[in-house]
């Protein structure tokens, strides 16, 4: 059955968190999840598994839509448990390479790709309440959302994170490496045709820069435990 076949009067609540690269989205929405029994859903996570699903077939970033939806008809994606699922095996680890990370971002502007996460991501809300975090999660995917955040930082502060976030799996990698990694993101998010990262018109705005995890965390749990 497609997303397009189910009832989505059975979708449980959504907080969607937006922003760039290296904002701390991953970090909040676990633990916000986990504060309030909700389900944690990574969108980011599945546009990496994508990517490393494609470079496996050796999938390039030129070749046509025809050639990616059909490489796509044999790939079976979910996010359980904190865990990627490709095709049986957990990815996790897989998909944290900065190769895959840069990728991600390439294949995430075309069309096919986000088609066929889109149903990924809305069926993961039939039955669940979610928090769900991504570059497009309340502009597009959930657009009705109960709550919608836009976390972002500084570019340099950013940079940092990732820097730290690489190196904590292992990942050889320089702070300038980081930081060009993030820019180039940045740029490839917010300059793409097909949903690009914007902030969704009616989403609080949260700068992170200055602020620990336990800080936004608390904020944004002070916000939703206000409006019910």
């Amino acid at each position: 059955m497609g997303f397009r076949d189910c009832d989505f009067t059975d979708m449980g609540t959504v907080i969607a968190i937006d922003g760039p690269s290296g904002a701390g989205k991953s970090t909040v929405a676990r633990m916000l999840a986990e504060r309030l029994g909700f389900v944690y859903l990574d969108t980011g996570a599945l546009y990496r598994a994508v990517a490393l699903f494609f470079l496996m077939k050796g999938i390039k970033p030129d070749d046509s839509d025809a050639v990616l939806a059909e490489a796509l008809s044999s790939a079976e994606i979910l996010f359980d448990s904190g865990k990627v699922i490709l095709n049986g095996k957990d990815v996790s680890p897989d998909i944290r390479t900065p190769e895959v990370g840069h990728y991600s971002s390439v294949f995430s502007a075309r069309k096919v790709v986000r088609d066929f996460l889109l149903g990924v991501q809305r069926k993961a809300s039939l039955g669940n309440d979610l928090v769900v975090e991504g570059r497009d999660t309340a502009t597009v995917i959930f657009p009705d959302a109960r709550k919608k955040f836009y976390m972002d930082a500084s570019v340099a502060e950013r940079a940092k994170r990732r820097f730290r976030q690489l190196k904590e799996l292992g990942i050889d990698v320089t702070e300038e490496r980081a930081g060009r990694d993030v820019s180039d993101r940045d740029t490839r998010d917010q300059g793409r045709d097909i949903a690009p990262l914007t902030k969704a018109k009616d989403a609080i705005i949260l700068d992170t820069t200055d602020k620990s995890v336990e800080q936004i965390l608390e904020t944004i749990l002070g916000i939703v435990r206000s409006d019910p």
